[in-house]
């Protein structure tokens, strides 16, 4: 399983970005996504994630109405619509796919891409 995030960049607060991940694997659509992030000096926390067939979502409290989860099982990607983005959304922003049990139940991580809100 690879991942690679692409989107990132620097945004003025107000504004907007989408992140995308795309994935490699022949068993894409049994996977559960998620989006996280870590700004320096904090932990990883969660910011969305997103069941096998899409059908269910679910947002950190801080990201509720301004950030929108998707993906694609037929291109075997995943992207994050930031909208209203804040100083405080700054932070190295992770793709995450979690593997069922029956293959293997693993995590597995992108490099990270870069979000930054100026004020």
């Amino acid at each position: 399983v690879q991942l690679v995030e692409s989107g990132g960049g620097l945004a003025q607060a107000g504004g907007s970005l989408r992140l995308s991940c795309a994935a490699s694997g022949s068993t894409f659509g049994f996977w559960s996504m998620g989006w996280y992030r870590q700004a320096p000096g904090k932990q990883r926390e969660l910011v969305a994630e997103i069941t096998e067939g899409g059908g269910i979502t679910n947002y950190a409290d801080s990201v509720k109405g301004r950030f929108t989860i998707s993906r694609d099982n037929a291109k075997n990607a995943m992207s994050l619509q930031m909208n209203s983005l804040k100083p405080e959304d700054t932070a190295l922003y992770y793709c995450n796919a979690r593997t069922p049990r029956w293959l293997g139940a693993a995590d597995y991580w992108g490099q990270g891409t870069q979000v930054t809100v100026s004020s």
